[in-house]
């Protein structure tokens, strides 16, 4: 096991020239010095810099000179040193997440918005995670609590860590002192009273007993896994240990349309399975859940399943009908 390493300042860490709301980089009025900035070019190819006096945008369009910016409306356009146009705006959590450094897969912004909403957060709430990854899913949760809640970020590798410290700053101007980061397994799980935690991890059923213990009656339990076969042991997991309500799990898919005159058509492209979220709730202590009235499809939990099986559920050793 991991020795446990909190990497919260007392202090929050701030960007120079940063402004350091909670509400991360999206902000009204002229563009500051030290604001992040999504220019897009005419084929919609995005770049987000963040504003420095005295500095300057280079691609092989042209230069673009910071001081263009600054002081400028936002959605103004500013034309390339070689006469392209680009359109200024401040970026959404969304843009900024797609195009984050990576040090592991980023949770995309269609999960992470539902996570959001299967946690229940709002302004206050405290919920925990693992792993912080790239900290696409970190930023989505800070700005849900707000400067009144909690995030408690549970990572494993030091290098994926660093990265999420980064781009989380980079968001939001700042550290948020509403995050805590710390350096260890998820096995270290030491906070009571939680209102969610979240589970981005590769065997999520291993800490169940763990997040049981942290969590609020009536707390939820988010778990994001890629594959039916996590999904099956993780569900299976929950079932056995009691103490939960019936686990749900679902799937985002997003599909995003081409528009131009009378070719109105879905798009060839859309962002299909990425992940399963299962979604359950904390039971209140000594509480048990009436037996399911629902039965088993046939051959559920027969010869081929090797997964957590309760007492209950027997090996189904009949023939198949037929």
């Amino acid at each position: 096991m991991l020795g446990r390493l909190d990497l919260r300042t007392d202090t929050p860490g701030t960007v120079p020239g940063v402004s350091s709301t909670i509400a991360g980089s999206r902000r009204h009025g002229p563009f500051t010095a030290g604001d992040l900035v999504q220019l897009t070019d005419p084929r919609g190819t995005m770049h987000t810099i963040t504003l420095q006096e005295g500095g300057e945008f280079h691609t092989h369009r042209g230069r673009i000179p910071h001081a263009d910016l600054i002081g400028a409306p936002e959605g103004t356009v500013v034309t390339s040193s070689n006469g392209t146009g680009y359109l200024a705006l401040r970026p959404i959590l969304d843009d900024f997440v797609l195009a984050m450094p990576r040090g592991a897969q980023v949770i995309y912004p269609k999960d992470a918005a539902r996570i959001v909403g299967l946690a229940n957060l709002g302004p206050g709430a405290r919920v925990a995670e693992a792993g912080v990854g790239s900290g696409a899913l970190t930023c989505s949760l800070l700005r849900a609590v707000g400067d009144e809640g909690r995030v408690y970020s549970y990572e494993r590798r030091p290098e994926f860590a660093e990265v999420a410290e980064g781009n989380v700053t980079k968001w939001f101007g700042h550290r948020p002192g509403s995050w805590e980061l710390v350096l260890a397994d998820m096995m270290d799980l030491d906070q009571r009273d939680l209102d969610a935690v979240v589970l981005d991890m590769l065997a999520p059923w291993e800490c169940v007993d763990v997040v049981g213990a942290a969590l609020a009656p009536g707390g939820i339990l988010v778990g994001y896994v890629a594959t039916t076969t996590q999904l099956s042991r993780l569900v299976e997991t929950l079932r056995v240990a009691g103490g939960w309500t019936e686990p749900r799990a679902e799937e985002s898919l997003m599909r995003t349309w081409h528009l131009e005159g009378l070719a109105v058509r879905p798009d060839h492209r859309m962002n299909g399975h990425t992940a399963f979220l299962v979604t359950t709730r904390r039971l209140a202590p000594g509480a048990v859940l009436p037996p399911r009235r629902r039965r088993p499809a046939p051959g559920a939990y027969g010869p081929d399943y090797t997964g957590p099986r309760g007492p209950e559920q027997e090996p189904d050793t009949e023939t198949s009908p037929g």
